[in-house]
């Protein structure tokens, strides 16, 4: 459990980005507190927001209800004494993508792969992040491709690889994507190493690797 010390700077730090109108920090804001669901960033932004209003937002982070909640749990917690960790444990990690269009590719996401904009920073964009599930994707703006796309397909270089649990799953995945027009760079193939696998083009060439067992 974290330090109530540390969760408050981190209140306070989230609050200081609202007031610089930090981009990043209004999908985080609507992302925990109901009450700002339905707002674009800018509205967010230039709303009312106060320390508590950033403690409420840490404490959702962290599952509780309430800043009081989460005063309360650390106060239960903090009486059981907890081995100190050996290592360091990375909890995610997040490809990222190099794109030319920072909207198409949102939209290519959305309404073709079932992604959602987690959040859009710049104007115009520029850095963007989009989400399905427990994967998470990280688009950069560039002003042309960084790799020449006949290179790209005939080496297969991969921009990211996304897995399923079950076979049934990749399957599923693949005819919903199939559903929607998608552009395969392969189709689903069952691997000799035992998976199954296709892989998405994006519009930028981009080439998305997704995967389960076979069986």
């Amino acid at each position: 459990m974290p330090n109530l010390e540390n969760l408050k700077k981190q209140a306070k730090l989230i609050l200081r980005w609202h007031r610089e109108r930090h981009y990043p920090v209004a999908a985080q804001i609507r992302a925990h507190l109901p009450r700002f669901l339905e707002m674009p960033d800018s509205e967010i932004l230039a709303a009312s927001f106060k320390l508590s209003d950033a403690q409420e937002m840490v404490a959702r982070q962290q599952g509780f209800d309430s800043w009081q909640a989460l005063k309360t749990g650390l106060s239960t917690t903090s009486r059981k004494v907890k081995p100190s960790p050996s290592k360091a444990t990375i909890v995610g990690a997040e490809p990222q993508l190099f794109v030319t269009d920072i909207k198409r590719s949102c939209e290519f996401f959305r309404e073709k792969l079932g992604f959602s904009l987690a959040f859009s920073y710049g104007k115009p964009p520029y850095y963007a992040q989009v989400g399905r599930d427990a994967a998470r994707l990280n688009l950069r703006c560039v002003e042309r491709p960084i790799i020449e796309s006949r290179v790209r397909d005939r080496e297969e270089l991969l921009s990211a690889s996304m897995t399923v649990a079950t076979a049934d799953e990749i399957k599923l995945l693949f005819l919903e994507f199939q559903s929607t027009g998608v552009s395969f760079h392969q189709t689903l193939k069952k691997q000799p190493w035992g998976a199954k696998n296709f892989v998405v083009k994006d519009p930028d060439g981009n080439l998305l690797l997704f995967a389960g067992p076979a069986n």
